[in-house]
């Protein structure tokens, strides 16, 4: 009976262990193909932004699909998409050549992946809630372990990812890619939960647009929320550029797939350790205080990054930054979940991931372009010192205060 209680949750958690792996290989995939190519930051910028560009309008509507089609129909529509997206790159491989992979191929691909993406991710947080009263959980453990399962994915995903293209190649790795996103298909295939089927209509607005804004106004309109997006936008973006293209970048030129994939196994492991931790650290810690910790934190770890210490120094402060914002998304998810409402709540995780994402491409064109002509120090700088300016204005912003005032449901 238990193991049947669980079970929604459990294929939930599965599912998302396999598509964040998915995400994770390519992660560490389509920046190394650009890379070993030409060497070239800026090309390696220019795949990396066409796979966050298409983030911000694809989350948008990812959050009004789930809402609208159905939590379950749009998690494997998506996943489905994603594996195709990935397993072209090595389908053209081997029908025109390794050649016809070029740089304006694995922009377009990774375009199409990263448009795919959101809707799955949003479909699979917002059937939590269901899940984890049907587990007999609490909300925050239930947050807790999902963000540390997405954690694991990315310990997976990248120290996989770099150990195959280092044996099998960029364009072979793929492959493991696309049947990431075929078992999450799978295990959301059996998924039989409430609330995850085709919604009723009558509390939608009409037009989807207009369920959208709907989604837009409810984000703006509630104050914690509105600032969690602004802060949770500037920090994407100023950090966006070092895991896309300064890392891939600093480890080409040294010739050490297998070391990129060990830093993002290190920021991995210690959101792993963060997430499951939060549900312990919540007991003696508020969520201001963590929230405050883990942007002040990575601050100054890339601040010391910036001068490109020897790898131990580097793999340990990877951990360090990924153990302190660990709690972030649990909290961030806690927030959704609490305060809007069952009809609403695919909207608000969309707009909020959207204004995540709306920074990051600003990020990396400034990133690409900075590295390529004052070199890696300075752009760690230029990314590093904002972060810890943006630590210190978060000390004093009022409506983060309202993380641990009690939420009604």
């Amino acid at each position: 009976m238990t193991n049947s209680r669980r079970g929604p949750l459990l294929l939930i958690l599965f599912a998302a262990l396999m598509a964040g792996a998915g995400n994770g290989i390519s992660l560490v995939a389509f920046p190394w193909l650009v890379l070993q190519r030409n060497g070239s930051a800026v090309d390696a910028s220019i795949v990396a932004m066409a796979g966050t560009l298409p983030l911000l309008a694809a989350t948008l509507i990812a959050g009004a699909a789930v809402d609208y089609l159905g939590r379950r129909r749009v998690s494997m529509i998506s996943d489905a998409l994603s594996a195709l997206s990935v397993a072209a790159v090595p389908v053209l491989a081997l029908t025109f050549g390794a050649e016809a992979v070029n740089v304006a191929v694995l922009a377009v691909l990774a375009a199409l992946g990263a448009f795919f993406d959101p809707a799955g991710m949003t479909a699979r947080e917002t059937m939590l809630p269901e899940a984890t009263v049907r587990a007999g959980w609490t909300l925050d453990r239930a947050n807790s372990v999902y963000e540390a399962v997405f954690n694991l994915a990315y310990i997976v995903g990248p120290g996989i990812g770099g150990l195959l293209i280092a044996t099998m190649g960029g364009i072979n790795t793929m492959w493991v890619t696309a049947s990431a996103f075929g078992l999450s298909i799978a295990a959301i295939a059996v998924l039989q939960l409430e609330g995850a089927g085709v919604p009723a209509r009558d509390a939608l607005p009409e037009r989807v647009w207009a369920g959208i804004v709907e989604g837009l106004r409810f984000v703006w309109d509630t104050k914690v929320l509105r600032t969690l997006a602004i802060v949770d936008l500037a920090a994407t973006g100023l950090y966006m550029p070092m895991e896309s293209v300064l890392f891939p970048k600093y480890f080409a030129d040294r010739d050490e797939p297998a070391q990129l994939g060990w830093v993002l196994m290190a920021l991995s492991v210690g959101g792993l350790v963060g997430a499951l931790g939060y549900a312990v650290s919540s007991n003696y810690l508020s969520r201001r205080a963590t929230m405050l910790a883990a942007v002040l934190t990575l601050g100054g770890a890339m601040t010391v990054i910036a001068f490109l210490p020897p790898l131990p120094l580097i793999l340990a402060l990877s951990a360090v930054v990924g153990l302190v914002y660990g709690p972030i998304a649990p909290i961030y998810n806690y927030v959704m979940q609490t305060r809007a409402p069952q009809h609403l709540r695919g909207r608000v995780v969309g707009v909020m991931g959207s204004l995540a994402y709306a920074a990051g491409p600003l990020g990396l064109v400034v990133a690409g372009p900075l590295a390529d002509s004052a070199g890696l120090h300075v752009t760690f700088l230029a990314l590093a010192l904002p972060m810890v300016l943006l630590g210190v204005v978060s000390i004093f912003l009022p409506a983060l205060r309202e993380l641990d005032h009690p939420f009604a449901p």
